[in-house]
């Protein structure tokens, strides 16, 4: 299954060109840092971890020489525990919260021992066959996924563990949602997102990739032939602002260029190329930003209508940006796409404060101000809010229809893939609850 997902992803990308970040700690590396932990009583590196993880418990594991008790650990709360490690913004949440930051220190890099434990203990199985858990048997039960991104893969290995026979539709030809096709390639390249997946539907999972819900199949067909199902779209395309700058090919969508850089061969940025702006000040932004300056475009600008302090963006990603050679304009709003013919000679803004006009010369404009909602064309008739996010009880995860849940990016538009899992997760515990099912303890509870 690996196998032919990389070879649908293709080789020569350009997001081969960036490095591994945080690479894999070695054994001494792993063992120094995690008995740097004092292994707090009431872990606030816990509450910090939307899935709750046992930060504490996993890393003692670690220093121990326990690997895949470890590796358990992470894995019963957060079944995408591997790219979490890698992708989470953990100096905002686990290693932000580590008691170290108050006695003047530096943080547990628990993000790192995360990735150390959960590919060492993936390596093993892989070359073992030892498993690190057994599906109960099987309870009748089926539930349909709609989209393959991190909250129906973490819905669906739970269920599948659990004895449910889980079956995700994928509109694309390939799975993982922003794992795969829009996070930052110096976080996690689309190769070990698909291998994370790949170990994630060996638990019995069946995935249907180019299957569009509401195209090639009906809503009302996965209600009759299931007793659930679960929507885990994330959003839609790119929203981009209009100046009568439609198909041009220098004004460009952000999540788009970020899939194209990680997954299209033999994909290059437009001939000619030098300075870019982007119009945005959210991750998104940032995270195309740094990736411009890290193919080689000499000029990167970022403008946003509010103060870097208002940005939804992280502080610490735009620490990274500026160290790259990102600039970032304040209290800035695009007016006017300067351009002749296909090309793009500049971006007219406005300052948000005064109204006055000035011109940034670029040659490419990027737009990262949020995506486009596309829940209304699964044809679920579920209930979303003014923004086109899916309304749910954020402690079930059900949705006001009848044997639906949903979770992820398409009911918060737009967190962390940790946020994701932990929909899933708490979406497959309800329903096994609902038909009268107790599932196994998942998940660490430091009450108990």
């Amino acid at each position: 299954m690996t196998a032919k997902f990389h070879e649908t992803l293709g080789a020569d990308r350009l997001e081969s060109k960036f490095p591994d970040a945080k690479p894999l700690y070695t054994e001494s590396e792993a063992y120094y840092e995690a008995n740097r932990c004092l292994f707090c009583y009431d872990a606030p590196c816990i509450s910090a971890c939307p899935t709750g993880i046992d930060v504490p418990g996993f890393i003692r594991k670690i220093a121990t020489g326990n690997i895949k008790a470890s590796a358990r650990t992470i894995f019963e709360a957060n079944m995408l525990g591997t790219s979490c490690s890698r992708v989470c913004p953990v100096e905002v949440l686990c290693a932000g919260a580590c008691v170290f930051n108050d006695l003047n220190g530096e943080p547990i890099h628990i993000g790192r021992l995360q990735r150390y434990a959960t590919e060492k203990a993936l390596f093993d199985e892989a070359e073992t066959g030892r498993k690190l858990f057994e599906p109960k048997p099987d309870t009748g039960k089926k539930v349909a996924l709609i989209g393959a991104g991190p909250a129906s893969l973490a819905c669906a290995a739970y269920l599948a563990l659990e004895g449910v026979k889980p079956t995700i539709f994928e509109r694309g030809k390939l799975p993982g949602g922003l794992n795969t096709t829009g996070v930052a390639p110096y976080k996690l390249h689309a190769e070990s997102s698909l291998d994370e997946v790949s170990w994630l539907l060996s638990h019995g999972v069946d995935l249907k990739t180019e299957v569009e819900v509401g195209k090639d199949v009906t809503a009302d067909q996965l209600r009759r032939d299931y007793d659930a199902v679960f929507v885990g779209i994330g959003m839609g395309d790119d929203r981009l602002l209009s100046f009568g700058n439609e198909n041009n090919p220098y004004v460009l969508g952000a999540t788009a260029l970020i899939e194209a850089i990680k997954n299209d061969a033999g994909f290059q940025l437009p001939p000619g190329v030098k300075t870019a702006v982007i119009v945005g000040g959210g991750n998104t932004a940032i995270d195309i930003a740094r990736q411009l300056a890290g193919l080689g475009v000499e000029d990167v600008s970022m403008i946003y209508r509010r103060t870097a302090a208002e940005m939804s963006g992280y502080k610490h990603e735009m620490d990274y940006a500026r160290k790259e050679g990102v600039t970032l304009v304040e209290n800035a709003r695009p007016v006017k796409v300067h351009q002749e013919e296909d090309r793009v000679l500049g971006l007219r803004v406005a300052s948000t404060v005064t109204d006055q006009e000035t011109e940034i010369a670029c040659d490419l404009i990027v737009m990262a101000v949020g995506q486009e909602s596309r829940v209304h064309a699964l044809g679920l008739d579920i209930e979303v809010n003014d923004r086109g996010h899916v309304v749910v009880d954020l402690e079930t995860m059900r949705t006001g229809r009848e044997g639906v849940w949903a979770g992820g990016d398409c009911i918060n538009g737009g967190k962390e893939v940790v946020n994701a899992a932990a929909d899933g997760r708490e979406a497959a515990l309800d329903m096994l609850r609902s038909w009268g099912l107790q599932p196994r303890k998942w998940r660490y509870s430091p009450s108990v």
